[in-house]
């Protein structure tokens, strides 16, 4: 067996900030060279992907020759790794920045203030779909939180590897993976049972929005529960403090910053959803305050309706849909930020 040589880095013969700079420059130049010749113009996605392999090819030959082969992949793995985090931040930004520029077009008091009955054209508002989204959203907060909380606690402390603890994680990772349309024409076909044949309500979103949110607290909370130490439990248990007392004031107050962001990233994954609201909430022109009674809106719905149905003339209805997805970032945004005060607050002192 051949020796692997553990030998660390020797830092004299390294390559200077201004050659990585000139390699840096030699591979853009090329890359734009190449986009100009085939394309006419300067790409900027070919200009990415070939001033990257450029670099790559460049930066692993000059390292070999001054600092050696090991140093040379340390470098190339290096800047995979940067490029693959870039591409991965580029388009999120790209839509973050979409968004905010079109949505400002329509981003204005009336927005917030009114609602869209008897408004066709130019005009309007989403105060509507803000209360919808709002009922919706906490009515399936309600039922997938303590369902999800009380899971992920049964499959930690009790279930641990039981068969049943088993068979119960495996039907929460299918239901993880199920289409979010699938989740509304469950709840369409319930209340259809129930309440007769084309029956739409603020509870019927809510309930196929819950079904959604389950599994991903269900996976959030026993993930959080699972890095408490056990420790900490054997300690509580050497008291002689009884193990439902020692999940509620030790486990718990231990694991609340993760489990109210898991909670918070619930959230953030249902309250953009289009297609189950679509089937089981359907679309009001005015505010519905009661979600067990008549359809109500919510803004994922407004947002694609203003593209789907725009109206005359329809660049309103676009400019509309676009300042209502803005509202719909920026709720969320409010969302995560509560979510992580209320986590620092309730967080015990020993571990802020």
């Amino acid at each position: 067996m051949s020796e692997v040589s553990l030998q660390p880095f020797d830092r004299s013969r390294s390559l200077a900030k201004p050659v990585i700079g000139m390699v840096a420059t030699a591979a853009l130049a090329i890359g734009a060279l190449v986009t100009l010749a085939f394309a006419g113009r300067v790409h900027l996605v070919g200009l990415a992907a070939i001033a990257g392999f450029a670099n790559l090819v460049m930066t692993y030959a000059v390292s070999r020759i001054v600092e050696g082969s090991r140093r040379a992949v340390d470098r190339v793995v290096t800047a995979i790794v940067y490029s693959l985090m870039i591409a991965a931040i580029v388009p999120l930004l790209s839509v973050v920045y979409t968004v905010i520029r079109r949505g400002l077009a329509r981003f204005d008091l009336e927005l917030v203030t009114s609602t869209m009955r008897s408004v066709l054209g130019e005009g309007g508002g989403a105060l509507h779909a803000m209360i919808g989204t709002l009922i919706i959203t906490g009515l399936a907060t309600v039922m997938a939180v303590p369902v999800g909380l009380c899971t992920g606690i049964y499959l930690v402390e009790y279930g641990q590897n039981g068969r049943f603890a088993r068979i119960l994680l495996s039907m929460v990772d299918v239901m993880t993976g199920i289409p979010s349309i699938v989740a509304g024409l469950f709840a369409y076909a319930l209340f259809s049972l129930v309440q007769g044949p084309g029956a739409r309500s603020g509870f019927a979103g809510s309930v196929a929005l819950a079904l959604l949110m389950t599994p991903i607290v269900v996976r959030a909370t026993r993930e959080m529960l699972r890095l408490v130490p056990n420790e900490l439990r054997e300690a509580s248990y050497a008291l002689g403090v009884a193990k439902w007392r020692t999940i509620v004031k030790v486990v718990l107050p231990t694991a609340v910053s993760g489990l109210f962001t898991g909670v918070s990233l619930a959230i953030a994954r249902v309250i953009g959803e289009t297609a189950p609201l679509l089937i089981a909430a359907g679309l009001a022109q005015d505010t519905n305050l009661n979600p067990f009674s008549g359809r109500m809106t919510s803004l994922p719905v407004m947002a694609y309706y203003g593209y789907a149905a725009p109206g005359f003339p329809p660049e309103a209805g676009y400019d509309r849909g676009w300042s209502v997805a803005l509202l719909l970032i920026l709720l969320i945004l409010v969302i995560f930020l509560v979510a992580k005060l209320f986590a620092k607050v309730l967080e015990p002192k020993g571990l802020r």
